[in-house]
């Protein structure tokens, strides 16, 4: 991009390979074990030490300096406003598209956070809690949008962020089944006073301006991020990720008669992977394209995967 007078506009974020970004865990102690490795590690993603100790301990120890920098300056705005400060969580929000590992990104930094003396108590949320029950999708004719952003309940995400942020005892959140594909009825996860909340979701970093119907006059619940990231790679290789995910599905959660998807159980491969890419790109593809990517560049922070599931650059917002 360049100015009306033919000069670039300076990039907001430093860009690092991956062994540049590995050197900035500054001896920083690995934690965890090859058993937390794979307790943390999603389906199909690709995750062993070598990643954790390259990508995401260096994150982890930026994280705990913001952490640090971002409480200093609550305190000064209590001084000068003449109140006693409060607690005040600090929010990640974690973001990406369907099957790019996103979740597992956020059960790393929970597990790396909560091993810092200065943030013991690491939530995690996940916007799929936020979904609208699928009777309430079937009747506004959107059940086949799901994970677009008018199928979440935004009002209520924005507002248990909210809540969280400003200190309140305890927040409760609705929970979702990957196994029934629905809102679980009266079951609902507890957010006490976290010192750390990490928000996991597709759409979580759009701004209010492009949320449909909000005109950019309501709050969105990237306002209440005090850091994010965006887990990135290739579209072609998404897609591709998401297919060998489908046809691994079927020998595990597609398996249970309970699964929304049982039916899919027993689809050979070459039926699983026609179904797999039709979905891919009459949903998870347009609401990539129109949704999810045009947020990447409001991200604090960008890991970009490359086609073995590799995180292999690191961008950081620096302006």
């Amino acid at each position: 991009m360049s100015r009306p007078n033919g000069h670039p506009i300076p990039s907001p974020y430093v860009e690092l390979d991956r062994a540049a970004w590995a050197r900035l865990r500054d001896a920083h102690p690995m934690n965890l074990d090859d058993q937390d490795v794979r307790r943390l590690q999603g389906l199909g993603d690709r995750l062993d030490m070598a990643e954790i100790e390259q990508v995401y301990l260096p994150l982890s120890r930026l994280l705990n300096f913001y952490v640090g920098a971002t409480a200093d300056l609550h305190k000064v705005t209590s001084d000068f406003l003449g109140e006693s400060p409060a607690k005040v969580p600090f929010v990640i929000g974690v973001a990406g598209s369907v099957a790019v590992g996103k979740s597992t990104t956020a059960r790393i930094l929970q597990e790396l956070l909560s091993r810092w003396p200065d943030t013991p108590a690491v939530s995690l949320i996940t916007t799929d809690g936020f979904l609208l029950p699928n009777a309430e999708l079937s009747r506004r004719g959107i059940l086949d949008r799901k994970g677009f952003p008018e199928s979440y309940d935004r009002r209520a995400l924005v507002r248990f962020v909210a809540e969280v942020k400003a200190g309140s005892p305890s927040v409760s959140a609705p929970v979702y089944s990957h196994l029934t594909y629905d809102i679980v009825p009266g079951s609902f996860v507890t957010v006490e006073q976290p010192d750390v909340l990490i928000v996991e979701g597709l759409n979580v970093l759009q701004p209010s301006s492009l949320i449909p119907g909000s005109h950019g006059g309501a709050m969105a619940v990237s306002d209440y991020f005090d850091f994010s990231v965006y887990v990135d790679a290739g579209e072609n290789d998404i897609k591709r990720w998401y297919v060998d995910r489908f046809l691994s599905l079927r020998q595990t959660a597609f398996a249970d008669p309970q699964s929304y998807f049982h039916r899919f159980s027993s689809l050979s491969d070459g039926e699983a992977v026609q179904i797999a890419e039709g979905i891919w790109d009459s949903i998870n593809a347009p609401n990539l394209a129109e949704n999810i990517l045009p947020t990447r560049g409001r991200a604090s922070l960008v890991l970009t995967k490359d086609p073995d599931h590799a995180v292999r650059r690191v961008r950081l917002r620096k302006l």
